[in-house]
């Protein structure tokens, strides 16, 4: 099989890179490498930030009808798309189908909210605030965004989290794609151009190593960051672009608990933590890896959680039957497998082993299977540490103080969960969890785009949440202004120091 050697884009253009290092693309259900990105070299970089920031001029000043416009016209050309982004985003990054689909439309539901930008994006004003004197405040566009992206969400994250309001208010783009998992951006972006139309230099995409993008972080016409991956990393950006004097949002990683209470719906729950923590094969920030479960019913519920976790059928990830896919790359199985050892060599209880599991006709896939972990104490690292792979760790605690302690004493405050049918301690735990996002009952409580993606602790970094409100504020800043025309009378009023200042009595 030929392997296709991608380019990158800079004003709409498609162009050959002159770099001497390619990375490579796998398909993660049978380890074959299907292309190769290029590791973009620095005057690149510089190639895709002066391409945007030439744009920003006429796109920041295209009107607001026009710009709803094209976001309209851009969401239905998503929608033509759906399936053909699903396969493809399923082969480079391993997600059954179900879930790639599900991040494709996760990058329609932004660009639907973005599509309200002429209401989004109003301001204040009033009249008459003291006499003669007229104040408005307007959201105007920052400038040129730099979009610096995870393997994960290859759909949802450049093209949800970071594109639609970006440049629904006005905003050009630079996206440093994942290397792992560029091919579904890509495409998506030659959709941009080819099919909705946008005017060139709008969106730009590179791919390249930490040692290129650190470009981004410092390059003064790029106004803002906004970055999602580890929070190693995240804390290195947030530090060096502030002060660079940008703006940064950075949602970083997270290890999210839930509590279950001896009197949930034990099934039910099950059913969700299933999903909730072996969904996308665990690679995501909002998976549920760490249940925190009352002793009085911890052997059941270990009991029900391993019977549904060996019957998940694990396989090839563009195979309609498959439950779990396999991750994304040999380099993050090997990973994921030695955090397992390593949750065996703490002492944790091994109640379920996914290492070995092999799918026939795809043996050279990067498959783990669900595991689980039983009996795990505050001193073993794997019940801390984000694994981001298909194991669950349990922590059990013998009330629901005990429970909500061990989960605010996490470093990472993303998402947190309660199963209970006790409509008193849903309301404490929703009430006194870190947790940003909170589910009661709810597996995975990822809210709509409506409302921002909210991580607490050291699971963000920034002041404006991706999504919502936040994100519209992120990408605009305040211009505020004050008005006044002269008449007879204030013509022959003197100007006092505080000019307009409001009256006293």
């Amino acid at each position: 099989m030929s392997i296709l050697r991608k380019k990158y884009c800079v004003n709409g253009e498609w162009r050959e890179s002159k770099t001497e290092k390619w990375m490579p693309v796998t398909d993660s259900s049978t380890g074959e490498v299907i292309a190769e990105v290029p590791c973009c070299t620095a005057a690149e970089v510089e190639e895709a930030i002066a391409s945007a920031d030439a744009a920003f001029r006429d796109w920041s000043l295209t009107s607001l009808s026009m710009r709803a416009q094209m976001m309209f016209k851009w969401r239905d050309v998503l929608n033509r798309h759906v399936d053909e982004l699903t396969r493809l985003c399923a082969q480079e990054l391993g997600k059954n189908l179900d879930e790639a689909r599900g991040d494709v439309l996760k990058a329609v539901e932004p660009t639907e909210l973005a599509c309200a930008l002429p209401y989004l994006t109003q301001g204040a004003a009033s009249m008459q605030v003291t006499t003669g004197f007229d104040t408005a405040t307007y959201r105007v566009p920052l400038g040129v965004i730099a979009g610096i992206v995870p393997f994960n969400f290859p759909a949802m994250i450049p093209w949800g989290w970071m594109v639609p309001l970006a440049i629904a208010t006005g905003n050009t783009v630079v996206l440093k794609a994942a290397s792992p998992t560029p091919l579904t951006a890509m495409r998506i972006l030659e959709l941009f151009y080819e099919e909705a139309g946008f005017p060139k230099g709008v969106v730009n995409l590179v791919t390249c190593s930490r040692k290129e993008s650190e470009i981004l972080l410092t390059d003064p016409r790029i106004k803002a960051v906004t970055f999602v991956g580890s929070t190693e990393v995240g804390k290195h950006i947030y530090s060096v672009a502030a002060a660079h004097g940008k703006r940064v949002q950075a949602q970083c990683e997270a290890k999210n608990h839930a509590l279950v209470l001896d009197d949930c719906d034990l099934e039910s729950t099950v059913n969700a933590i299933v999903n909730s923590t072996y969904g996308c094969a665990g690679m995501r920030c909002m998976a549920l890896p760490a249940i925190c479960v009352q002793e009085t019913i911890a052997d059941e519920f270990v009991k029900l959680l391993k019977e549904k976790a060996r019957k998940m059928v694990v396989g090839c990830a563009y195979h309609p039957g498959t439950k779990l896919g396999p991750l994304v790359t040999l380099e993050h199985k090997r990973f994921v497998c030695d955090w397992i050892q390593k949750g065996v060599d703490e002492g944790a209880e091994l109640v379920l082993d996914g290492r070995d599991i092999v799918v026939p006709g795809y043996e050279g896939g990067f498959f783990v299977g669900p595991t689980i972990f039983d009996r795990v104490t505050r001193d073993m690292t794997v019940g801390d540490r984000e694994i981001f792979g298909p194991v669950t760790v349990i922590k059990r605690v013998k009330t629901f103080e005990e429970g909500l302690e061990i989960m605010n004493a996490s470093p990472f405050a993303n998402g947190s969960v309660i199963f209970t049918q006790n409509g008193y301690y849903a309301r404490q735990f929703e009430l006194l969890s870190d947790g940003g996002m909170v589910g009661i009952n709810v597996g995975i409580p990822v809210p709509s785009a409506y409302f921002p993606f909210s991580g607490n602790k050291d699971s963000f970094f920034g002041d404006q949440h991706v999504l919502g409100l936040d994100g519209v504020r992120f990408y605009t800043r305040a211009k505020t202004v004050t008005k006044h025309w002269y008449d007879e009378h204030s013509r022959k009023r003197a100007v006092s120091t505080w000019e307009g200042t409001v009256e006293r009595i």
